[in-house]
């Protein structure tokens, strides 16, 4: 976890949007092979291992203002044997691409094995070709442009028993929401380190009076605030990290570290369009796009994984 935290940091410094793209196939991967059976491990794990991208992707999202994660309005009912998902996503990432999308649902209490609030969730494996499955078209969304996400509607997909992820031990949803939280904090934390750097570098060449404004000590303070929030920030991110290495909880860690990454993400890109000026809010600019894509943090839970 803590080797994956490093590697989101890296591509997120490059990308936002690209990281999570790339990263969205291990929505659907890392929980069968943390959680699935052997018959689903067999089934599905072997299309990651060429070098061609394989779409898949995750969704727990859903479209409205007071989405929670411990109280999910996607339902899955037993149907016999096997399961009927109703409800909607959104902010599906690669969900027109994916063959395998893994659908997130309240189901019985009493089939789950996730604490702390979790209780009753469940994983469903649900091909794109399920009946009832209807993809949204894409997303207009302030931030992360070169990511096309989808509202996805699930209206009384049938699903086999095989299709419930786990079978019937079923998944540590906790233990899956705290990985998630860690990629998505070191996805900040590179875009955090992009628009700092940008916002440094400017501030060293552009001069006022003479001199160069990161002589400034408005500009110096708001500079060195900067990289205490993005150091501050790593740190939370690799201790929850590195206890999912050990096989520890994390919820609350990984919580604390997404949370904090949301508002240390939003401050320090605000702050690199402050050094910049009046060039800040123009698109010759990048400081104005990773503002933008910060802005989503806060949100975008389970919506990329390490």
């Amino acid at each position: 976890a803590v080797t994956g935290a490093v590697v989101a940091e890296e591509l997120g410094y490059g990308d936002a949007a690209i990281a999570i793209h790339a990263l969205a196939p291990r929505l659907f991967a890392y929980p069968i092979l943390e959680m699935g059976t052997e018959t689903q491990k067999a089934s599905h794990l072997k299309r990651f291992t060429s070098r061609d991208f394989a779409a898949a992707t995750a969704a727990l999202l859903e479209p409205r203002w007071d989405f929670d994660a411990t109280d999910l309005r996607t339902q899955a009912a037993r149907d016999g044997a096997g399961w009927i998902l109703s409800g909607s996503k959104s902010a599906v990432p690669l969900g027109a691409d994916a063959e395998m999308i893994l659908v997130y649902a309240r189901g019985a209490a009493a089939q789950s094995n996730s604490p702390d609030g979790f209780a009753g969730v469940e994983g469903f494996l649900v091909p794109r070709s399920a009946s009832g499955l209807r993809i949204g078209p894409r997303e207009k969304n302030m931030g992360l442009k070169a990511l096309a996400t989808h509202e996805i509607i699930l209206d009384g997909v049938k699903l086999p028993p095989e299709a419930r992820l786990g079978g019937e031990k079923g998944i540590d949803f906790s233990r899956l929401m705290s990985e998630s939280r860690v990629a998505l904090a070191a996805i900040a934390i590179g875009v955090m380190r992009a628009a700092f750097d940008y916002a440094r570098d400017y501030a060293k060449e552009r001069k006022a009076f003479g001199a160069p404004i990161a002589t400034k000590q408005a500009v110096a303070f708001m500079l060195a605030d900067m990289a205490i929030e993005i150091d501050a920030t790593r740190l939370l991110v690799w201790e929850s990290a590195s206890l999912l290495d050990k096989g520890k909880r994390a919820l609350k860690e990984s919580y604390l570290a997404k949370n904090y990454s949301a508002q240390s993400a939003l401050k320090v890109t605000d702050n690199a369009v402050q050094a910049l000026g009046g060039h800040g809010y123009i698109r010759e600019h990048p400081v104005e796009m990773w503002l933008r894509n910060a802005r989503g943090f806060a949100s975008l839970d389970g919506i990329v994984t390490i």
